[in-house]
């Protein structure tokens, strides 16, 4: 069974990806002064060869100069041939009825070509050809009185194989000196990063992430150690937030757990008394149970906070384009079946924006949640979406007391809670993870004081264009949600 084609391209691709850095360095340099060497020999082979070729058809004309001079002297039957000395050129004189002579001893030429019968015919001056039989003649045949001259020299490549022979014993000295240095220049180029992964290594081991990497070498190799110190920087600062996050919630659980606590062992001691009904009073009693839900409430709005503060900008919600004032209605209406007593007042224009509706839902919720504490009961929180320029604008208000100028700068910070605060319900999560919402869309949250003495935060985020042509759309102009 035959294999599919391609499978030996790709387990060669598999087997070089396996290798170390090093070995590849090594194998390319190797390769590139192999390939070099090569392309060096074949070039100066091709040069040698043209330059003994002009060097051999030079010497033959001239040889075939002085043997026509000679023959057109004395004739051509009657020049004189001296026997060949067993070496060194070949002559051959063509005589005009198509005899030839040649000298005593000397080996037989190839049969006279029908060019060079041309020649010696007078069709033509002269005639430079080669041989193609296994001697490899280089013939000159030059015209002289009423035949021809030839003058031939076996073709000679031992000057060629011993240059290709000497080039394969350099080339092989090349390729293995160059092994030896693209492994030694490797080792030296890549000394930084075996220092960068043993730091990283040792950083994984221990834990450690206090201890910046060395920088050392330049260009890319510092770049990177760089890049590898910022991430071991985002990384604390990612480990000191969890830590903080973890001590702030522990923080936070721990009031309404040991009230809750309290509370229970105080009705689980009665209890198994026997005295509950007559130490508790059903006045007392409902009391006690309202505070107990009141608790739990307060224990599940912190968990629900604490998980979404946890997940950050991780959300499996698809980010899409949606109506602004829609997201605005339906914040109000969870607002009012939260809290039966807020009063909320919508002035929402249609403004289009691209983001994420249960994110944006829960931002809006935190801050109508946040300004229904400050108002007063006959007073309303004002919701207000307009657009401006290419800003879509939300602006929550309220009649409450306002936030002092020294809480401002610590407005949206997780846990914060003013000292005017601590003794109303939350958990100092909410205006935090409405800034995280609006940072992760790409806008803007900021804290001022209202028309009306309260509190006036201002959400900005990028508009988008609506999916088809429309005209504003009014949700609520100056209504109460009741």
């Amino acid at each position: 069974m035959s294999r599919p084609a391609g499978r030996g391209p790709r387990r060669l691709t598999r087997w070089w990806r396996r290798r170390s850095l090093r070995t590849r360095l090594t194998v390319i340099a190797a390769t590139a002064i192999a390939v070099s060497v090569f392309m060096a020999f074949q070039v100066a082979s091709e040069l040698l060869d043209w330059e003994l070729r002009d060097t051999a058809e030079e010497q033959l004309r001239a040889d075939s100069r002085v043997l026509a001079t000679t023959a057109q002297r004395a004739g051509l039957a009657q020049v004189r041939l001296p026997p060949y000395p067993g070496s060194g050129r070949l002559v051959r004189v063509i005589l005009p009825d198509g005899s030839t002579r040649t000298p005593a001893g000397q080996p037989a030429l190839p049969p006279v070509s029908e060019h060079a019968w041309r020649v010696a015919q007078g069709a033509s001056a002269d005639l430079m050809e080669s041989d193609d039989s296994d001697d490899g003649y280089l013939v000159y045949t030059l015209r002289a009185g009423d035949g021809a001259v030839q003058v031939a020299r076996v073709a000679d490549d031992s000057p060629i194989n011993q240059f290709g022979f000497g080039m394969l014993l350099i080339g092989l000295l090349c390729v293995v000196g160059g092994a030896l240095v693209g492994r030694t220049v490797a080792r030296t180029g890549l000394a930084p990063i075996d220092r960068l992964t043993a730091a990283a290594v040792r950083v994984a081991h221990t834990r450690e992430l206090d201890a910046d990497i060395p920088d050392e070498g330049g260009g890319e190799i510092r770049r990177l150690i760089q890049s590898i110190n910022d991430m071991l920087a985002a990384l604390r600062d990612s480990r000191l937030a969890q830590r903080l996050l973890a001590e702030d919630a522990a923080h936070e659980l721990k009031t309404p757990l040991t009230s809750l606590r309290l509370n229970v062992e105080l009705l689980i001691r009665l209890d198994r008394r026997g005295t509950l009904d007559s130490a508790l009073p059903a006045e007392s009693r409902t009391r006690l149970l309202n505070d107990l839900g009141s608790q739990v409430a307060e224990l599940s709005t912190l968990a629900a906070e604490l998980t979404d503060l946890a997940r950050g900008d991780v959300s499996d919600e698809n980010t899409e384009l949606l109506d602004l004032a829609d997201v605005v209605g339906a914040a109000a209406t969870r607002a009012r079946s939260r809290v039966p007593d807020i009063e909320v007042a919508l002035d929402v224009t249609s403004v289009w924006v691209s983001g994420r509706p249960a994110a944006l839902q829960r931002a809006v919720l935190n801050l109508v949640d946040n300004a229904g504490k400050w108002s007063p009961a006959d007073q309303p929180v004002q919701v207000r979406l307009r657009a401006e320029g290419a800003s879509a604008v939300l602006e929550v208000d309220d009649a409450g007391p306002g936030i002092d100028a020294a809480d401002v700068p610590r407005v949206f910070d997780r846990f914060y809670r003013a000292d005017s605060a601590r003794a109303l319900p939350g958990s100092g999560l909410g205006l935090s993870i409405v800034q995280r919402v609006v940072d992760a869309h790409g806008g803007r949250v900021t804290v001022a004081r209202s028309a009306r003495g309260g509190a006036l935060l201002r959400v900005g985020l990028p508009a988008a264009a609506p999916p088809a042509p429309a005209a504003r759309l009014t949700v609520g102009e100056d209504t109460a949600v009741r």
